[in-house]
């Protein structure tokens, strides 16, 4: 669906990283770990063209990104849930009408009703439904980006550091809902620093690991 190959990204001139070739199927469940600064942001954007590679190609859902316009682009996004690492929200809007935005701006509040507080009672925020985001918790927030994330059921859950402002309970019911979404055949693409995280992943998915590092994109060893 989404494919790298031998991609690399330069940033003010230098090198962020080179050489970066990884395939999201559907159905498979990947994380993306290693130091900060690396590039894993970076690389999750070229993933739904929001940047474009130096070099190399990335194909979405099997066109190439360069020749995608911005409405090509736009549509393309529609089958990718992305979970930003700030999780931010229009703070004048409700919990509920920040999650229904995407079907909203695609021209189809009229399904809002009909799957809304299904998808709020999934990530057990139906009791916040009519909560303005500055009042919710950090994992309140995780949850509400989540459900916004997957309202258009995309094929490809792109999440950025998901559980980087949670505690530990709350990063395992993100986990259970991201596993849950794998297992109905989404892509499922995680960038983190939690290495209890993926090691509790792995214990329930045949979850790849990999690590960018030193430019370059590596399978992580058995350590993980």
């Amino acid at each position: 669906m989404i494919e790298l190959r031998n991609v690399a990204y330069t940033y003010g001139g230098a090198e962020l990283f080179s050489d970066v070739s990884l395939q999201m199927a559907p159905g498979s469940f990947q994380f993306l770990t290693g130091p900060s600064g690396a590039g894993k942001t970076t690389l999750m954007k070229l993933c739904y063209g929001a940047l474009t590679a130096t070099t190399g190609d990335v194909q979405i859902f099997g066109q190439d990104a360069r020749d995608l316009d911005r409405d090509a682009v736009a549509l393309a996004r529609r089958r990718v849930g992305v979970v930003h690492q700030d999780c931010q929200f229009l703070d004048h809007l409700s919990l509920a009408e920040n999650v229904a935005l995407p079907l909203t701006a695609a021209g189809r509040a009229n399904e809002a009703a009909g799957n809304l507080d299904d998808l709020l009672a999934w990530v057990g925020l139906s009791a916040q439904a009519r909560q303005l985001p500055p009042s919710l918790s950090g994992g309140e927030r995780q949850r509400a980006a989540l459900a916004r994330a997957v309202i258009m059921s995309p094929d490809v859950i792109l999440a950025d550091e998901p559980t980087g402002n949670v505690d530990w309970e709350m990063s395992q019911r993100l986990l259970t809902l991201l596993v849950e979404l794998n297992r109905m055949g989404k892509a499922v693409f995680v960038c983190t620093h939690d290495l209890n995280l993926i090691r509790a992943a792995k214990s329930q998915v045949p979850a790849r690991v990999l690590r960018l590092r030193d430019r370059r994109l590596q399978a992580a060893g058995a350590e993980l």
